[in-house]
């Protein structure tokens, strides 16, 4: 699939396309047949695009091929609606490269998980681990390099506050020494400028719960991971209810020193389990 710009920089390339064809808002919109205000919430990034409105758009500004070729783009990897679990199973590969995108589109990166560690922060060992479950073989070898890849993002200038629940740090995956390592990993991560890697302790009371994981880019995009699938959502309203959300969460979670100190603690209790089953 060819790369497409993120939707800032979506919404500013429609802007400047309209500008190099010298049209007003209101002509635009008439030749594309769209509304003025759609034109307007799509140059300010206020809703994401449909393929059909960037097709239109486009031939109303009379733009190059490799130009609309990439808004296109965009706007798929943007698009609002769920993949069912079937079919990102079939093209795993396909869902990580498409998630790759959207994280390269934010500036901010906020993410949170009951019930596993989140992807950008899993050692080899254990994403493989996790995986085995359910792909085996080169398309296992595949996803994994393609989930590798993706942690390239971690060295760039973006933000990312990432929160775990400590359970998620208690679901045993593949052996004690594998958790334990990806434990002492994350304690390590504690200690990068550009990110806030946080966690919930079990024994801090609380008076909400957590339905499922979900992940937030910029105020753009919220992807959430269920049993049944990936949904991609861009609704404002909606994305606004998770920005709520994760500010809640964020507020109840312990950062730097702290936890690193959680890490430290399920790290030495894996290596505990270790040392019984010898």
């Amino acid at each position: 699939m060819t790369d497409g710009p993120a939707r800032p920089e979506l919404a500013a390339t429609l802007r400047r396309l309209r500008d190099e064809a010298g049209l007003s808002g209101i002509e635009a919109a008439r030749r594309a047949g769209l509304s003025q205000s759609t034109v307007s919430r799509l140059e300010t990034g206020r809703r994401a695009p449909k393929v059909k409105e960037i097709t239109a758009l486009c031939k109303a500004y009379r733009a190059p091929a490799e130009v609309r070729a990439a808004l296109q783009a965009s706007a798929r990897d943007l698009q609002e609606g769920t993949t069912s679990a079937r079919i990102v199973l079939q093209r795993p590969r396909e869902m990580q490269e498409r998630i790759g995108r959207i994280e390269q589109s934010a500036a901010l990166i906020r993410g949170f998980q009951p019930a596993m560690v989140i992807g950008l922060v899993q050692t080899l060992d254990y994403a493989r681990a996790m995986m085995s479950g359910r792909i085996s073989g080169q398309m296992l070898d595949q996803l994994i390099q393609t989930r590798q890849d993706r942690h390239a993002i971690l060295d760039s200038d973006r933000d990312f506050t990432l929160l775990h629940a400590e359970g998620a740090l208690r679901w045993h995956i593949g052996s004690p020494t594998i958790m334990a390592a990806q434990l002492d990993h994350l304690a390590e991560l504690t200690h990068r400028p550009n990110l806030r890697l946080g966690v919930i302790p079990w024994d801090r009371p609380l008076t909400m719960h957590a339905r499922h994981a979900f992940h937030l880019y910029d105020t753009h995009t919220v992807i959430v991971g269920t049993e049944s699938g990936t949904a991609f959502i861009t609704d404002s309203v909606e994305v606004d209810a998770y920005h709520r959300r994760f500010t809640e969460l964020e507020h109840v979670a312990v950062f730097g020193d702290q936890a690193a100190q959680v890490f430290g603690r399920v790290a030495d209790d894996y290596r505990t389990l270790e040392q019984r089953s010898e």
